[in-house]
């Protein structure tokens, strides 16, 4: 019996529960978008909600990934930044599905990944608020983080996107604005 109690312990004690897994093996959280991959549309429609398209890039089986989906978008804060002001759609590494870049070009998912040189997963693609027609999703990326990163530096990288904080970098780049806000957090912590 202690020993079942000690387990439920740990259970309950244990991270937050990550998004639900979909047929691909990617998570699926409640506030991805569902669409075509038709790239040119959704910045679009991410426009016309007042908000801006991100691409989540993922692969089946990424431990970095579920640390992302089970430790770092939970987060009320991640999670409510995401919420209000991007459109997050998400693109497999190793997928077939046809997608349309930015600059129009069809291709599968794969492709596109290998397109834009994303070598690991997950990667986040932060596009401008206002899409180029003329260029690829990377060409004209914002920023681009790759890798799993923590609560805090993931909602300090998404807020420096929301913020427009990269169209002048002259005084604080993200890095100087990183560090900035985790001295300014209450327990100096980076999360």
């Amino acid at each position: 019996m202690r020993k079942f109690l000690t387990l439920l312990a740990f259970l309950a004690a244990g991270p937050a529960m990550a998004a639900p897994v979909g047929d691909d093996g990617l998570h699926k959280p409640a506030w991805l978008r569902d669409t075509f991959k038709d790239l040119r549309e959704d910045a679009a429609e991410a426009a016309a909600e007042g908000r801006r398209l991100v691409l989540l890039v993922e692969q089946r089986g990424c431990i970095y990934c579920d640390k992302m989906h089970g430790e770092t978008f939970p987060d009320p804060r991640v999670e409510a930044m995401i919420e209000e002001n991007y459109f997050p759609v998400q693109i497999n590494l190793h997928g077939d599905i046809e997608i349309v870049d930015t600059d129009g070009e069809s291709l599968s998912e794969k492709a596109a990944a290998r397109k834009w040189g994303v070598l690991f997963t997950p990667t986040v693609i932060f596009l401008p608020a206002e899409v180029d027609g003329s260029r690829s999703a990377v060409e004209q990326a914002v920023s681009v983080m790759p890798g799993a990163f923590g609560p805090g530096t993931t909602l300090d990288m998404f807020t420096w996107v929301h913020e427009e904080r990269y169209l002048d970098q002259s005084d604080e780049d993200f890095q100087r604005y990183h560090a900035r806000k985790i001295r300014e957090r209450d327990n100096g912590r980076t999360d």
